[in-house]
């Protein structure tokens, strides 16, 4: 095998791109080889025996097919995770979700004279002040002191 890295060098050069992008023919390597001035390596790239070969792209195959597992919840567990609960759940986000539900039921058994206002209103403010840690906590709490019966 000859050694092509001076003609490579040369016409990594001349083309404006890295060496490992070099294509030299293989049938006409002999011709390559007595080639040692930059005149005749441009020559050879004229006829098409030296050529440029196209950037490499990153294939994004595997990455779909993660990313379709992760949607289903596969690759999520402990071993996968960094940074604390609260870097990937915000925690004033996570009480708002919980807060505005517990609201909305509130207010639709205000709203369906299930509840008064007055109990609506200590409900609220017992919500408020973290009471209940989320929707079933409030209902069971609803069953327990006799505010409600039977919840839908």
């Amino acid at each position: 095998m000859s050694d092509l890295s001076l003609q490579k060098r040369l016409a990594a050069e001349i083309l404006g791109v890295g060496e490992s992008r070099i294509w030299i023919d293989p049938e006409a390597i002999d011709t390559v080889v007595d080639a040692i001035t930059r005149e005749e390596i441009r020559r050879l790239i004229h006829d098409g025996v030296i050529k440029v070969k196209p950037v490499h792209g990153n294939s994004r195959a595997r990455w779909r097919i993660r990313h379709e597992q992760r949607k289903k919840g596969r690759r999520r567990g402990h071993g996968k995770r960094k940074g604390y609960k609260s870097a990937r759940l915000d925690p004033k986000r996570d009480w708002m979700n919980r807060i505005r539900k517990m609201r909305r039921f509130l207010r639709y058994l205000r709203d369906h004279n299930i509840i008064d206002r007055r109990t609506y209103r200590r409900l609220y403010r017992l919500a408020k002040g973290g009471m209940f840690k989320n929707l079933s906590s409030l209902k069971h709490y609803l069953k327990e002191h006799g505010i409600v019966e039977e919840i839908r």
